[in-house]
């Protein structure tokens, strides 16, 4: 039997017998998307609230367009042309305390905004495009970046200081000539001569630069920092203009991966870059004050971090190594000032993903003194938290006292207020849910979020008093709530989705008791809506651990059951998907419909590491995946052979991605369970994956080998019994084709032959094609139709 064949030659088509039982077929469901109808995205709200803009794609265009619809005509859909639709991108921009100036830049203009007048006035044309202006403490004064150097323009004088002198370079010598005026070469002056367009544009940057001079306030001779050969980035001026920061990279050097492209359109074979493997150094970060006050720079001294130097707890598993107290490696983000300039704070990320520190900054000395410690002896993660290079959730209250976070200190991510003053810390929600994406209301009196209050399947917006108190729900639609709040905050704009519904926009007015929740999109094709799409029902079974583990099932009409069950393990590990809401996996969520007409029943599982369940569940593949995640699935399957009358020869499971790791771990290691199953696009081995995802889960290969060797699959390719199918995409760039290629040499040296292999030679990760979902899902189909039913 030949081990691997092309898309074109391995399964023919699906038996008649099986494709008459429904109504779909997996030819008709893995069409292009827009079969199913045009569904809203990308919605935001114009400048003074009076329409909302998303993207749309009702005509059946090449590509989404912009549309709109305005509050007095609610029933009016209109198409955004692209004069208005470049006025209607929401500028960014920084606003005033009150909110009612905005300042920002525009075709090298800085521009500002009487957001109530609705007027606008430019501030300064200036040479070159500068950064996002921003206000500074005193609203008055504007900062921004130009090259390498802050300038702060005053509002009301219209004179304009350079704040810092930064150079390249070192500080010249004594007596170094460098800086005496630089006279023209013979070819400049030649050309300038000779070049009457030349000459002009000379005599107007001579002319921009006289007067950028004239409008400078004049200062003496300043302190100049020569930056040498560092790179900086961030550069900002503090609010009260008495520090400038700026952060310095040191990237790694890891070498990086190439995927070759076999069907370059140049006919030749190119190498695509790709990311580093696991177990490359992390990048680092510096962060540089510039203290314009005393002319010095400091840089931040991550070495007063509480248990810098603690070691995790891993290391008991190595008697053997002597591992060296040393303060261990950090990425730094920030600072983040108070409002008025007085206090800074950073976060701090360890590399080895065990510690987040919030640190406040001694600003004479640069040492950090820390606020809070969140130490996981697994990996920081979860809503609002972020990974290592980024603070997650993390601000100022308008008090320069307070700082907010969010914390799984209490097993679930919630939300919390920290005094910098006192140390003391304050919980704002409390509970066996999540909160998500929290901010501060227009008046600084509210908190908005979202959060898994009411079931961990379903996501409300939520508004709480800023110190905490009673959360009052606001929306009232099962499924999933994305709000978007008008500028007023009077409004909400939401996009609304359910488990068998795809996204819609509605409107609510928060100003009107009882007020109705007005539907403004339809976007569902005749043809979607014809077929009865099933809500799958969301249940819980045991564990062998005692763990009540969610998942979507769906189960057949009784006189169609055909006594088989397949197992679906989504991607990603850290990923919900048995919720209310429409499913990012829509595809396979047809699949599995099509799969139940014919009388299987299919459990869609959140196993151990899947989002939305706290910390603990979060954690719980902690160096080992491929043991309490798989075990989640072997256990969904004996619930379905004891509650649903599933006969335990007739078990299959597939899964892309993770899910197609999980599925190998499955055939591999638990063969008596599982008859059959489909690995897309999975990791073989996680020594070959990336560095950010994976040493968070199994440190390291060269630290922690134990949980690389126990993890990966293609150690327990021998045990090996059911019927495995493989499909990958050849230009992967994520989970590379090098994978399974690695994999189908071990299976064929272990001499098994009842495993076949699809290649995709045009698909990354997420396939595209149309051609290509037809081709994986019609073998998943011939696979289980072939293997699990008589």
């Amino acid at each position: 039997m030949k081990k691997i064949l092309f898309t074109a030659c391995f399964f023919g088509l699906l038996y008649s017998s099986f494709a008459q039982q429904s109504p779909l077929s997996v030819e008709y469901i893995m069409r292009d998307p827009a079969w199913m109808g045009t569904f809203p995205s990308s919605p935001y709200w114009s400048e003074y609230g009076q329409s909302i803009y998303f993207r749309y794609n009702p005509d059946h265009e090449p590509a989404d367009s912009l549309y709109k619809i305005n509050l007095s005509e609610l029933d009016q859909l209109q198409k955004v042309h692209w004069p208005e639709a470049k006025e209607s991108r929401a500028i960014r921009g920084d606003k005033s305390r009150n909110g009612a100036l905005k300042v920002y830049e525009d075709d090298g203009k800085i521009i500002l905004e009487n957001l109530e007048k609705g007027t606008q006035e430019v501030l300064l044309d200036w040479f070159e495009s500068p950064g996002d202006p921003y206000f500074l403490f005193d609203e008055n004064e504007i900062a921004f970046q130009s090259g390498d150097n802050i300038f702060v323009l005053n509002r009301n004088t219209g004179k304009l200081r350079k704040a810092t002198d930064i150079k390249s370079g070192s500080a010249p010598c004594e007596g170094n000539t460098s800086d005496k005026e630089e006279k023209l070469s013979f070819l400049e002056q030649e050309n300038l001569a000779l070049i009457q367009v030349l000459k002009e544009r000379e005599d107007k940057s001579n002319l921009s630069k006289a007067y950028r001079e004239s409008i400078q306030e004049k200062s003496e001779e300043k302190f100049t920092f020569y930056k040498g050969s560092k790179n900086l980035s961030n550069l900002r001026l503090s609010p009260d203009a008495r520090f400038t920061t700026f952060s310095v990279y040191n990237r790694s050097s890891s070498k990086p991966t190439e995927v070759p492209d076999y069907l370059d359109k140049s006919g030749y074979t190119q190498d695509l870059r790709s990311r580093p493997k696991v177990g490359s150094d992390g990048t680092e970060v510096e962060i540089g004050f510039y203290d314009l006050k005393n002319d010095t720079v400091f840089y931040l001294n991550p070495a007063t971090l509480e248990g810098i130097q603690d070691l995790p707890d891993y290391v008991s598993d190595y008697p053997e190594k002597k591992w060296k107290p040393e303060d261990r490696k950090v990425f730094l983000t920030g600072p983040y000032f108070s409002p008025d300039g007085s206090k800074a704070v950073v976060v701090a990320r360890s590399l080895d993903n065990k510690d987040r520190w919030i640190a406040q900054v001694d600003l004479k000395t640069g040492d950090l003194i820390t606020l809070d410690r969140q130490r996981d002896e697994a990996w920081i993660a979860g809503p609002g938290i972020g990974w290592t290079f980024s603070a997650g959730e993390f601000g100022w209250l308008p008090d320069s006292e307070h700082i907010y976070f969010q914390s799984e200190e209490s097993g679930y991510s919630h939300l919390y207020l920290l005094d910098v003053t006192s140390g003391e810390k304050k919980q704002l929600t409390s509970g066996e849910y999540e909160v998500f994406d929290p901010f501060i209301s227009k008046d600084k009196k509210h908190w908005y979020f979202t959060s898994s209050k009411v079931h961990p399947g379903v996501r409300h917006f939520y508004k709480m008093p800023l110190m905490g108190g009673d959360m009052i729900q606001l929306t009232d639609m099962t499924g999933n709530n994305q709000v978007y709040l008008s500028p007023d905050e009077s409004k909400m704009l939401i996009l609304h989705s359910y488990s068998n519904r795809p996204e819609e926009l509605f409107l609510k007015d928060l100003k009107k008791k009882n007020a109705e929740t007005i539907q403004l999109t339809d976007g569902q094709s005749d043809e979607f809506k014809a077929y009865a799409w099933r809500d799958p029902e969301l249940i819980r079974f045991e564990a062998e651990d005692g763990a009540q583990v969610p998942a979507r099932l769906y189960t057949p009409d009784p006189a169609k059951k055909n006594g088989a069950a397949v197992i679906f393990v989504h991607g990603a590990g850290y990923l919900q998907n048995a919720h209310k809401w429409w499913s990012s996996y829509f595809r396979e969520y047809m699949f599995h419909n099509l799969l139940t007409d014919l009388g299987y029943t299919v459990l869609d599982i959140d196993y151990r590491a899947s989002a939305g369940y706290g910390r603990d569940w979060r954690t719980g593949i902690y160096r080992h995946m491929g043991g309490k995640d798989l075990s989640d699935q072997v256990d969904g399957a004996k619930y379905l052979v004891e509650q649903h009358g599933i006969d335990a020869d007739r078990l299959g499971i597939y899964g892309g991605s993770y899910g197609g790791f999980i599925t190998l771990m499955a055939l591999f290691t638990e063969p008596d369970v599982f008859q059959s199953g489909a690995a897309l696009r999975s990791v073989t081995d996680w020594a070959h994956y990336n560095h950010g995802y994976t040493s968070n889960i199994l440190n390291t290969p060269e630290e922690d080998p134990i949980a690389y060797r126990r993890s990966s699959p293609i150690y327990f390719a021998e045990g090996l019994k059911g019927n495995l199918l493989i499909a990958h995409g050849m230009v992967d760039v994520n989970v590379q084709f090098q994978d399974v290629v690695r994999l189908a040499q071990r299976l064929i040296e272990l001499e098994k032959d009842n495993w076949e292999m699809a290649v995709y030679p045009v698909e990354d990760h997420g396939f595209v094609e149309p051609s290509s979902w037809t081709d994986e899902y019609k073998r998943i189909l011939k696979l289980f139709n072939t293997t699990l039913l008589d």
